[in-house]
């Protein structure tokens, strides 16, 4: 295994043109840079022309020649499109939304995650237009230095390394879970087995070549599409009494028990409903967790400022169809009070599609739902593994991380952030004592509300990035990709997300209804996001970006010198199926 690191090349330096310098580095100035160039390339005082006007001069804010020199582009426009799928479907669907149903009703439900829906719209553009204009490894988490504060950037990345870091052995503990509804814990397969068989499986992934991710992200998103589909006509077909010995639905269930839940005992009547509604709209937003994962490996996808808004558009389109049109569905086929839908299995027993499918005779969807769940929950620790070692290596190139964590191998990964994950996935085997499950969960919780901070810094990235335009009197439409309403949409859905993260859990301060962990899980990441970020700012004494000094005018000569190539047209079976992702 051939590695490279930041002060040594495995081979001749590089000749192509590359994002965020204007000539080719040498060996010397990645030399120079590992010896105090504060961009962690190009240092200013090496006197290279590049330096002066780029990365380099932003402290590494552009893309940087090491990133485009030591990473790989092996990710195509089509595996951004299926990652951002294959991130956001997953348990939160074909697991949680009998619990939303429960939780507020069928039509309670889909003005939930019709509302939330609404938000990572706002969020998907945003991050389009900035991760176009700044495709970047770390994607938002370098937004946030380049149009905010370097201290945001800070907080946000090591949140995200600690978030992803637990996330990876939880989703392994889940597989395991998963894996007894057709083994027997005990008398048939150990979990350690389990546990061992997908650390290797996912550290493989995470060494491999990073077109090897894109690719079996690819097939497990065409997997998961297809099964989507398959519920959401299946249902449709036993809610009309397609099956031979059931009866037609219909809409029997949204008239009793109802179209809405009350949220008993904290309240009754429409403000019982309302709060309802919000507390199944605080759940949905987790059900989205991922779809701002599509940008994290900017630096390593093909045409970044061409793939990346095509990939922000069209997922959102897809995971809001799906996601709507299956809470329609469940809430067609199961009543909101079925004590069926309280199964607190893990496992595709609590699936509404599986109880529509076993209420129907159909035995085989249980195991189907099961599998695919399996296959979502290990996608799940892939694309963990992506985020967290793209956002360390991000931090890295920024001087707020260990330099060590840029070294990568000749083929274009960055082993050592690997390896560091890797050595965490071992938290797993927490899983074989119930007393160490209970904190390893514990310390999960802690990162739940993460998924709205990483949003809401999306968009106030975002926002940040209008102003400073309008402040220093450039078009918009110097932008590689610009929408007129997106500034406003960005606003309000800030403003939501900050409402959601801070009302999450309020059921906890109802009377009678105190719970130390939902407290923890749904506040705790406030503090410790906040306290990273006033930490790094005392110590390096940063200040928040005055908006007409963002240079944004270095940033759009980037795109002007260094276009993306043309688009080859796509040939064989590819273009045939090319609707899913185009």
């Amino acid at each position: 295994m051939a590695f490279s690191s930041p002060s040594s090349s495995p081979s001749a330096p590089s000749t192509k043109p590359v994002y965020g310098t204007f000539s080719a580095p040498t060996v010397a100035d990645l030399n120079a840079a590992e010896d105090g160039g504060e961009s962690g390339l190009l240092p200013s005082s090496a006197g290279n022309a590049a330096a002066a006007t780029t990365g380099a001069d932003h402290d590494g804010d552009l893309v940087t020649a090491a990133e485009d020199q030591d990473l790989r582009r092996g990710l195509e426009q089509r595996h951004l499109s299926m990652l951002g799928i294959a991130g956001a479907i997953g348990t939160g669907l074909f697991l949680g939304l009998g619990g939303a149903v429960q939780g507020a009703g069928p039509l309670g439900a889909l003005l939930a995650y019709a509302t939330v829906g609404l938000v990572v719209c706002a969020v998907q553009f945003a991050l389009g237009e900035t991760a176009a204009l700044l495709p970047v490894t770390g994607s938002f988490v370098r937004h946030a230095e380049f149009f905010v504060d370097p201290a945001l950037g800070f907080a946000i990345g090591w949140n995200l390394v600690y978030g992803n870091i637990l996330s990876i052995p939880a989703e392994i503990t889940a597989i395991c879970v998963l894996f007894s509804y057709w083994f027997d814990p005990v008398e048939e397969i150990s979990p350690a087995v389990w546990i061992v068989v997908f650390i290797v499986l996912t550290a493989a992934v995470g060494f491999a070549f990073i077109r090897v991710f894109g690719e079996i992200e690819f097939v497990f998103a065409i997997v998961k599409i297809v099964l989507v589909v398959f519920l959401i006509i299946l249902g449709l077909v036993i809610n009309l009494g397609g099956i031979p010995g059931t009866e037609r639905i219909g809409f029997r269930y949204w008239k009793n028990p109802g179209p809405f839940v009350e949220l008993v005992p904290i309240a009754s009547g429409d403000w019982g409903r309302f709060l309802a509604y919000w507390s199944v709209m605080t759940g949905a937003v987790f059900s989205f967790a991922g779809v701002e994962s599509i940008a994290m490996a900017a630096a390593e996808a093909r045409n970044p400022r061409r793939a990346i808004p095509r990939a922000c558009k069209r997922v959102f389109a897809r995971i809001v169809i799906f996601y709507i049109l299956a809470v329609l569905i469940v809430g067609m086929l199961v009543a909101s009070d079925d004590a069926r839908l309280g199964d607190a299995s893990g496992t595709a027993a609590q699936s509404p599609f599986v109880i529509a499918a076993s209420a129907a005779g159909i035995r085989a969807i249980p195991s189907v739902v099961n599998a695919v769940v399996i296959t979502s929950a290990w996608s799940a620790s892939n694309q963990s593994l992506l985020s967290g070692t793209r956002v360390l290596y991000g931090l890295a190139l920024k001087r707020q991380a260990p330099r060590i964590f840029l070294r990568t191998t000749s083929w274009g990964t960055p082993y050592v952030c690997v390896g560091l994950f890797a050595f965490f996935m071992l938290l797993s085997f927490m899983s074989l004592s119930n007393g160490a499950l209970t904190v390893f969960f514990w310390l999960v919780d802690l990162t739940a509300a993460g998924v709205l901070v990483s949003w809401c810094t999306i968009l106030l990235n975002h926002i940040r990035l209008k102003l400073g335009m309008r402040r220093q009197n450039i078009p918009a439409s110097r932008l590689p990709w610009n929408n007129s309403w997106t500034f406003y949409s960005s606003c309000v859905s800030l403003v939501m997300c900050i409402l959601i993260l801070f009302t999450s859990g309020f059921t906890v301060f109802t009377k009678g209804n105190w719970d130390a962990a939902k407290f923890v899980s749904s506040y705790l990441d406030i503090p410790l996001v906040l306290g990273a970020y006033l930490i790094w700012k005392f110590v390096k004494k940063t200040k928040i970006a005055p908006l007409d000094s963002i240079p944004l005018l270095a940033a759009l000569d980037q795109v002007d010198l260094y276009p993306d190539m043309p688009e080859p047209k796509q040939t064989g079976w590819l273009r045939t199926v090319s609707w899913i992702w185009n």
